[in-house]
């Protein structure tokens, strides 16, 4: 029980310093999560809202990284398992609390598309000033990879361009 009320902190804390960065031009540039036991990076820009994991109705003929549709907020979205398709690999099975850690971010209302990615853990804000160096994605890189950040553990953290995720052909091509 007190884990649960720690996390519901972390994400009111997390909220509030989100819509802080936004209105004030705050230093904070990414969202940052986890999926897949990878760290990735949302531009504060490009990402929206954040909801708790629910269910998911499943679609049929999908690619399996694509889970299904949730109801969110009255509207149907799609549901991209973000390291599942990042790297190429099945969806993780996730035990029941592995599932409460989850959320599904959707993509900023400007990019106009109604889906939303699965991250397995929110790691909170990041600014520049969190990495101690910077490498340009490679060229065979996919082109919703941004530039590859290391923090000052030594921790890689890779940027998403959601924007370029959007309109990414294989993303928007979920039949299998």
């Amino acid at each position: 029980m007190a884990s649960r009320e720690a996390l519901r902190a972390f994400q009111s804390r997390l909220a509030n310093r989100l819509q802080e960065a936004r209105t004030s031009g705050a230093a904070a540039a990414w969202l940052a999560v986890e999926a897949a036991d990878a760290r990735y990076l949302f531009p504060l820009s490009q990402s929206g809202e954040i909801f708790p994991w629910r269910s998911v109705q499943p679609v049929p003929h999908a690619r399996p990284w694509f889970l299904g549709v949730a109801n969110l907020r009255g509207g149907v979205s799609g549901v991209v398992d973000l390291g599942a398709f990042v790297k190429h690999v099945p969806p993780a099975s996730r035990s029941e609390l592995a599932q409460s850690q989850c959320r599904l971010v959707t993509f900023n209302e400007a990019l106009n598309i109604n889906c939303v990615v699965l991250i397995d853990r929110l790691m909170g804000l990041k600014g520049a000033e969190s990495f101690v160096a910077s490498v340009a994605p490679v060229d065979d890189a996919p082109e919703y990879f941004g530039h590859s950040y290391v923090d000052s553990q030594g921790v890689s953290w890779q940027e998403i361009n959601l924007q370029a995720l959007a309109h990414n052909s294989q993303f928007l091509s979920i039949s299998a």
